[in-house]
């Protein structure tokens, strides 16, 4: 499908090259010594403060490398209206910091006044889908720039949905202006969980509208029927599968911005650094083979 002109604004300057998603806990290492990383992504919600030495830093880093923010709590599939309060914050930290992207989930995280501590999973159909980009489309309009909508990590599917993944995002894109972020652990996991092909999944996107891939790490369980079950944990280097799917990925998309995340049992920097420059390398090789054909 061609892609529609956004309806809010897209950013500059805009993300090129590999990524970091940046952690408090590093961020003082990264200003001291530098890093070779292109750009870094912190989560949203970790900067809802009024002040302090984390925000001071971050405009510090903000002066050197450009920056995404990453967002984890606005429940754009929540039956519920979104939470005006939440956006008027992420509306003063975006006029802040002026990242290059927002992200955030197809997912919902919030009910009824009560806030979970999970990105919950949403049936594709018709009523979800007009939810989901009235929602798209007030975030945009009050946060004044184009969101990336992820593609979730799955545990379950729905019986009363009517369409696909892919389809449902695509139509996102189409009624909203929105772009996509791939995320192509999450999308392993899923097609891991429910028997997809998650290259499938990825060859159904439109191209035009990914503006950023991410990168985790999963860890392997077994369901009650004793099946292989992925758990999306951001605790674990980038498995050789998903670095298989990035690849093929980028044969599809192109060179597009790269993040590799880690949210749990935390290496050192450098070695995050260094696993973040294996999709450098894949660029670079990719790239390598788009000129050696023309």
């Amino acid at each position: 499908m061609a892609c529609p002109a956004p309806r809010a604004p897209a950013v500059q300057p805009p993300l090129t090259g590999v990524g970091l998603g940046l952690k408090t806990g590093h961020l003082a290492e990264v200003l001291e010594r530098g890093s070779a990383m292109d750009f870094f992504e912190m989560h949203a919600e970790n900067l809802m403060v009024d002040g302090g030495p984390v925000l001071r830093r971050l405009e510090r880093l903000r002066e050197r490398w450009p920056l995404s923010l990453h967002g984890v709590g606005l429940s754009l599939g929540g039956e519920g209206p979104l939470d005006e309060a939440h956006l008027g914050r992420l509306r003063a930290l975006i006029d802040r910091f002026e990242p290059a992207w927002f992200s955030e989930h197809l997912a919902w995280s919030s009910h009824g006044g009560r806030w979970f501590n999970d990105l919950l999973p949403l049936p594709y159909t018709a009523e979800t889908l007009a939810r989901v980009c009235n929602h798209i489309d007030q975030a945009q309009e009050r946060l004044g720039r184009r969101l990336l909508l992820e593609n979730p990590s799955t545990y379950l599917m729905f019986e009363d949905s009517t369409m696909d993944e892919a389809t449902f995002l695509a139509e996102t894109v189409r009624r909203t202006g929105c772009g996509l972020l791939l995320d192509v652990n999450n999308a392993h996991v899923s097609a891991v969980n429910h028997g997809r092909d998650a290259r499938a999944f990825i060859d159904a996107l439109p191209a035009c509208a990914v503006g950023e891939i991410h990168l985790a790490g999963f860890a392997v369980d077994r369901d009650a029927a004793g099946d292989p079950l992925l758990i999306d944990t951001h605790g674990a280097p980038v498995a050789p599968p998903v670095w298989a799917l990035y690849r093929q990925a980028l044969q599809r998309l192109g060179p597009v911005p790269t993040l590799l995340e880690r949210d749990q049992h935390l290496p050192p920097l450098a070695q995050l650094e260094a696993e973040a420059v294996q999709a450098r390398e894949a660029m670079a090789q990719h790239l390598a083979a788009m000129e050696a054909v023309a």
